[in-house]
């Protein structure tokens, strides 16, 4: 998307919010917030906006040089009062991340020296405290940034382990703006060879030969949206894989998740039937977010809510990556088919293995993985975490994924639709109608990036953000 694209939504973008959001900075005012973590030993203030020299120079006294830190004594610009030292830098726009004048204060992180300096910054005429993910917002709407590099800056923000900050840091810096816009270019080649059949319509080797040029760029990519489509990795990597944790009643399955969680996530007892509802728990394997879900053991229902409990396990394990199925080993041998249907893979843990008499053998034909262990004593658990971790690392394995949210999903399936009926009707569809179906395809791949038609996405994608980003 260039700069051009951009302005124009820029022109076009609602106001939101209490402070107007976007629309405000269109006007004109200067937004200031507090955009590092609280209780460090260094905060940073930061400003954008029209007005961000000007208070600046009111507080450090003087502009500094641009893009060069420099040390300056904070004074409050009405009484003068002393409030920090710290570095000040100055950045002119459009030579900034928002695109406007900006200015950062990087002061002392006690709370009383931030509120001060903020409270400062604020009194300069002009001045507003910006809305969450506002610094962002104008960011993309000034053309420094692509939607999609927006949402990944939310999710490197968010990210709780490390193969979540490596996918989002890809996202936040390109990939998959860089890949839509590949998408889209090849799109608008195919388009103009369509077009040169109506352009040209009176020279007779124009027509046939401009489709005939055109097909195989569209069959190709449509190909590559559907196995885009087929990709479940970004899914599997930003919102964790769910490891179903199932088996009969009194297998252990409370304490494995307890042992694993390593806290009391859910009540254990000896009697049969206490788990009726799903416990679920995020766990940090490896670098992998997981989420572990306890499920009601499988047996014939004694009450309603045992029955509802054992269908919602039911249906979990059916959503499931992965099901662990936990066999209580002083019960005998596991069983020789397997216990429950499961479109994921099956994995059988013997437990209680610090019970069992003799040297207990787990040999099943069913399951993928198997290993025995103890939850009470944690016996076999560093293996199993071990394993399980490298199980989501090999189904994260390879390049990163393009399409991570549903949005950029539903975005991909309308272009793929239009595509696909383009290739279905090739041979009988106007010039006009095809290189239609073609535009249509790649305004459904622009709204991923934000280059068309966003207006109503704004407010989706940036609310994620915090304060001062």
């Amino acid at each position: 998307m260039d700069v051009q694209e951009k302005s124009a939504i820029a022109t076009d973008a609602k106001a939101t919010g209490p402070g107007g959001g976007a629309g405000e900075g269109a006007r004109g005012d200067t937004i200031a917030a507090v955009s590092s973590g609280t209780g460090g030993a260094v905060a940073v203030i930061r400003l954008s906006g029209p007005q961000a020299g000007v208070a600046l120079a009111a507080l450090a006294g003087r502009l500094p040089e641009p893009r060069r830190a420099q040390l300056a004594r904070l004074r409050h610009p009405v009484s003068g009062e002393a409030l920090d030292q710290g570095l000040v830098l100055w950045f002119p726009g459009p030579r900034s991340a928002t695109g406007e004048d900006m200015a950062e204060l990087q002061i002392h992180g006690g709370r009383a020296v931030v509120a001060a300096v903020l409270g400062a910054v604020l009194t300069v005429p002009g001045l507003r405290p910006a809305e969450a993910g506002e610094f962002t917002r104008r960011a993309f709407l000034n053309g420094r940034m692509d939607l999609t590099e927006a949402e990944g800056l939310a999710d490197l923000i968010a990210a709780e382990t490390q193969a979540q900050r490596r996918l989002a840091f890809a996202h936040a810096f390109g990939h998959l703006g860089q890949q839509v816009e590949a998408w889209r270019g090849r799109l608008i080649r195919a388009m103009a060879l369509i077009e040169a059949g109506i352009d040209f319509a009176d020279e007779d080797d124009v027509p046939a030969g401009a489709r005939a040029l055109a097909k195989p760029e569209v069959t190709a990519l449509l190909e590559e949206l559907t196995c885009a489509l087929a990709d479940r990795r970004g899914a599997l990597v930003r919102e964790g894989a769910l490891i179903a944790i199932a088996g009969l009643p009194n297998a252990g399955k409370s304490s494995l998740l307890n042992a694993l969680a390593r806290r009391e996530v859910a009540i254990v007892s000896d009697e049969p039937g206490t788990t009726r509802d799903l416990l679920e728990v995020a766990l940090d394997l490896d670098g992998h977010k997981a989420t572990l879900v306890d499920t009601a053991g499988l047996r014939e229902a004694e009450s309603r809510v045992e029955a509802e409990g054992i269908r919602r396990a039911r249906a979990r394990m059916a959503e499931a990556d992965l099901v662990l199925w936990v066999h209580d080993l002083t019960d005998g041998a596991a069983p020789a088919e397997a216990p429950v249907t499961a479109d994921a893979p099956l994995w059988l843990l013997g437990n209680k293995v610090d019970r069992a008499e003799g040297s207990p053998t787990l040999g099943v034909d069913w399951a993928r993985h198997q290993l025995a262990v103890s939850a009470a004593r944690g016996e076999g658990l560093e293996e199993l975490t071990g394993a399980l971790g490298r199980f989501i690392a090999e189904r994260a394995a390879g390049e990163h994924p393009a399409l991570l949210r549903a949005r950029h999903r539903a975005s991909a399936e309308e272009a793929r639709g239009h595509l696909a009926l383009a290739l279905e009707r090739w041979d009988g569809l106007d010039d006009e109608l095809l290189a239609e179906e073609l535009r249509l395809a790649a305004r459904a791949l622009g709204r991923m990036t934000g280059a068309i038609g966003v207006e109503d996405l704004l407010d989706v994608v940036f609310r994620e953000f915090c304060i001062g980003k």
